[in-house]
């Protein structure tokens, strides 16, 4: 019994160190795939398999950090710091933020958080080198402006020098690979940011593209589960009200492509060679307007994911992991 304790104090530190420390970078509140990316989050946070450490609001309509706060508190995980693009933007009913905040308790609004350079920075300059995995899920103007950082109170160091120093690897969702016209991550009305950010960053990035989710169908099983869960109040609202599935609404939840999660399932798991080989070899060359193509370079160390699974095996797969069934 003693032998099986010392050896139990010597794997729980490296478990910790093997922990993935994640910054989540979103557009939450538009379609539904970012709400399960960040109830996957939750679950794996309370499974103990990573960190996050915290949760990055690109959506800049007044609820969205509220209805963060209530699914990381619905979870069991209100400590998650966020932070916040402090823009002006109207709420669209499609969206399903607003109902996530009126049903769910939370105690944040965008009035309440940190700029999200702010949060970047302080948490970029506490990090032990190359220890941060930054997973994007939505349009890249928070990394931009990361970037474009100068030297605060937190680090005498300028945004670029801090990813370089302490960020492992950017996860991002968007684009399509190996080449795809405009994609609304790479695009997000914001002409040139995506071709900014990629023309700066020099640390690895591996890329979950948009005809890797859009295969891969998942939310129908919701149907079944707890009707008082963010999960599903957000899921149901986004299959009434969103543009391209109201036309068939009949009271239920409808299967979604399933783009973030993707991209959280790589950043947290890796997966490469069981769920998916990674494309290297080259770089992602984004155009002004959203599309995006691929140009062959050996010293490269950008990639992209391409399915090796059935995709109705990996969309069972995150339906599980959304829903804790793991």
């Amino acid at each position: 019994m003693k032998r099986l304790f010392l050896i139990f104090l010597i794997v729980l530190p490296m478990l910790a160190v093997s922990q993935p420390k994640i910054i989540f970078d979103t557009d939450f509140g538009g379609d539904a795939d970012d709400l399960g990316a960040l109830v996957m989050l939750n679950h794996l946070v309370n499974k103990g398999e990573c960190e996050v450490l915290a949760v990055m609001c690109w959506n800049v309509e007044p609820y969205a950090v509220s209805a963060i706060d209530a699914v990381n508190r619905f979870y069991g995980n209100p400590e998650i710091p966020i932070g916040a693009r402090k823009d002006h933007g109207d709420y669209l009913q499609w969206q399903h933020t607003k109902v996530i905040a009126d049903q769910f308790p939370h105690s944040l609004r965008v009035g309440d958080v940190e700029e999200s350079t702010a949060l970047y920075r302080k948490l970029l300059a506490e990090a032990e080198e190359g220890s941060i995995t930054i997973v994007t899920v939505g349009p890249l103007s928070n990394i931009q402006r990361l970037l474009d950082s100068a030297p605060d109170e937190h680090s005498p160091l300028s945004g670029n020098e801090l990813i370089v120093k302490k960020v492992k690897e950017f996860a991002i969702m968007g684009g399509q690979f190996p080449s795809g016209k405009k994609e609304w991550n790479f695009d997000g009305d914001m002409p040139g940011v995506t071709m900014d950010v990629l023309s700066k960053l020099t640390v690895p990035i591996t890329f979950s593209g948009f005809e890797l989710g859009v295969s891969i169908k998942s939310g129908e099983v919701f149907n079944e589960i707890d009707q008082n869960t963010p999960l599903y109040v957000g899921f149901r609202h986004f299959s009434e009200f969103c543009p391209w599935l109201n036309d068939q609404y009949e009271g239920k939840i409808y299967d979604n492509a399933t783009f973030d999660q993707t991209a959280v399932l790589y950043a947290v798991r890796g997966g490469v060679g069981d769920y998916w080989e990674r494309i290297g070899g080259g770089y992602c060359q984004p155009d002004s307007v959203g599309g995006n193509g691929w140009a062959e370079d050996p010293t490269s160390n950008q990639s992209y994911l391409k399915l090796l699974w059935e995709t109705e095996r990996m969309a069972g797969h995150i339906e599980d992991l959304m829903t804790n069934n793991f």
